[in-house]
This record gives C-alpha cells, structure tokens and sequence, in this order.
C-alpha cells in the first residue's frame, strides 16, 4: 500500500473510532456531524469524503460490527456439530453479542429513523440480503445432513432473519438471562416446524 493510501485509511479510521466513541456516548440522532469535526480535528469535508453523510459513516460502523461478529462465529462454529446445535449457538452468540455490543442503543435509533438516503437503504438492503444467505447456507447444510426436512430455503431463511430482527427488537430491554431465554424458545418454535 503506498503512503497515501495508507494516510487516507488511517484517517478513515480515526473518523470511524471517534465517531464510534460519540455515538456510543450520546446516540445516533444526537451525535452531529460538528461533533465528530471537533473530535478528531478533521474537516467536515474530509468526513463527508470518506463516509458521504453521517448514515454512510455509522452504516460504515454497522458493517464492520458485522465483520467482526461473523469472524467470531467463524471461530465458534466448528464447537457446535449438528446444524441444529449451531442455530441455538448462533442465537445465543446474536443475543451475547446484543447485549455487549457498545453500538446496540445507537443501532436501534439509527434503524427506526425514518430518513435514509437512498444509497443508504441499497446498502441496508444488501446486509440483509447477506444475512439471508448465511441463514441459507446453514439451513442447508442442515437439510444436506438430514436434519430438517427438505423445503423453501429462502423462505426459512428470510423466516429466521425476521425472526432475528424481531429477538433483537423485543429483547433490548430485558436483562441478559430472560433475553437468552427468549432466544433459545424462538430457536425451539422455529425448528419444531422444520425437524
């Protein structure tokens, strides 16, 4: 990578780490894009450069949470050998993850603000259909391996995902055990239809 290039990240970064702290501090909506100016010293230029607009920057956070939860389900999948013992781990690893997550308050506001620009949206769209795919791929495997019966795998896995979104909805404001608990009945309703 040349010097550059390696500036332009390395400032990209600053901008996501400060306004990563601010959101986590004050929220989505009350986190400003002068905030973020004054915390890191860049100009509001140079942030609407990188990130485009204060969507494109938390999106930008949103995505590289995303990045880090699958590389450490990547690294706890292999513990789990059936499909079925995956789906409860994964939903035990989402709820953990909910719960620990510093960005999960600012997340929530960010989703139900109304007003996203349309490139916005195209990139929510394209995580969910992300999602979806990895709910097909393991629910696949898990029709491969004779664990479910075979069916719709897009349906199931458009299913688990609203699913998913609604556990992450309901359980913001229980405590840790009473959220785990509700994952792991939405795993037993979900896969007594399909076993």
């Amino acid at each position: 990578m040349n010097k550059k290039k390696q500036q332009t990240e390395q400032t990209k970064k600053r901008i996501a780490d400060a306004a990563k702290e601010l959101f986590v501090q004050k929220g989505y909506k009350a986190t400003s894009i002068e905030d973020i100016v004054k915390a890191t010293g860049c100009s509001a230029g140079n942030i609407y450069y990188h990130f485009k607009s204060k969507e494109g920057l938390f999106l930008h956070l949103i995505e590289e949470w995303n990045r880090e939860w699958e590389e450490n389900w990547l690294t706890k999948e292999p513990l789990y050998p059936t499909t079925i013992e995956k789906l409860y781990g994964m939903a035990e690893h989402l709820a953990n993850d909910q719960f620990n997550h510093p960005l999960t308050k600012a997340i929530d506001e960010f989703y139900t603000n109304a007003e996203k620009a349309s490139d916005i949206e195209e990139r929510m769209n394209d995580m969910v259909k992300g999602y979806i795919a990895f709910n097909e791929q393991l629910l696949q495997r898990g029709i491969d391996n004779g664990e479910f019966r075979s069916r719709d795998v897009t349906g199931l896995a458009i299913i688990l995902e609203s699913l998913i979104i609604g556990l992450n909805q309901h359980t913001l404001r229980m405590d840790r055990e009473r959220a785990l608990e509700t994952y792991r009945l939405a795993m037993d309703v979900f896969l007594h239809g399909i076993v």
